[in-house]
Order: structure tokens, then C-alpha cells, then sequence
């Protein structure tokens, strides 16, 4: 009677160690590794021009500088940026195939801070 308690034992034992593994092996047949891309490359930069420039002088206040306007080539940049004091704020500007105006009231360019042209362009 001893011998076969052991012997159920022994299958219990075993069945159960069988469904652990074979749970485990389950788990592990079902990762999946999404596809990914990896790479280099490089393109050339090209500047732009910039002429033209022009400032639109505040009437009540000829302290103040209301606008900025210039000429930017090649005109397909979607993205023109300006500055006006080194340091100072970017502002964003309008080109219309080539011609570029950019407000610069928020916050207010002034003739006495003003000491640059710098721009930004991206297409």
C-alpha cells in the first residue's frame, strides 16, 4: 500500500512539474521582436540669401520697431525666423515666394537695441 502512494506521489509530482514547464515554454515561444531600421547618411547644406532689408519704423514712437522685410533666395524656405539685437529674441516671419516680413512687436524691437540681422531658414 506504501509503495503505491509512492508511485501516485511520484506521478503527481511529475505531472505537475510537466504543466509548470510546459507553461513556461509557452511563455517564451510567444515573444515577438518588432522589425526596426538603422542607418546613416549625411546631405549637403546650402545657405541663403538675404537682401533687401528694410524696417518699419513705429509713427507715434520712431523709437520703436514695428517690422522687418526682406528678400530671402532661394525663396522655397516654409520656415524664416529673424532677430534683431544678438542674443535677443526670434521672431517669426512670412515669406511669400521670396519676400519676408516678420513683426517684431511682441516683444517691442527698438532702434537703440537693435544691432543685427540675423535669420534663420528651413525648408
Amino acid at each position: 500500500m506504501r509503495r503505491s502512494k509512492r508511485i501516485q506521489l511520484g506521478l503527481a509530482t511529475v505531472a505537475i512539474v510537466a504543466t509548470v514547464v510546459g507553461a513556461g515554454s509557452a511563455f517564451t515561444a510567444s515573444n515577438t521582436v518588432p522589425g526596426a531600421s538603422l542607418g546613416q547618411g549625411s546631405n549637403t547644406i546650402s545657405g541663403y540669401t538675404i537682401s533687401n532689408e528694410a524696417h518699419t519704423i513705429n509713427a507715434a514712437n520712431p523709437l520703436n520697431v514695428d517690422a522687418v522685410t526682406f528678400t530671402i533666395t532661394p525663396s522655397t524656405a516654409t520656415t524664416v525666423k529673424a532677430q534683431l539685437v544678438s542674443g535677443g529674441s526670434w521672431y517669426a516671419c512670412t515669406n511669400t515666394t521670396g519676400s519676408v516680413s516678420c513683426a517684431t512687436t511682441a516683444p517691442q524691437a527698438t532702434t537703440l537695441s537693435a544691432n543685427a540681422l540675423n535669420v534663420v531658414a528651413s525648408q
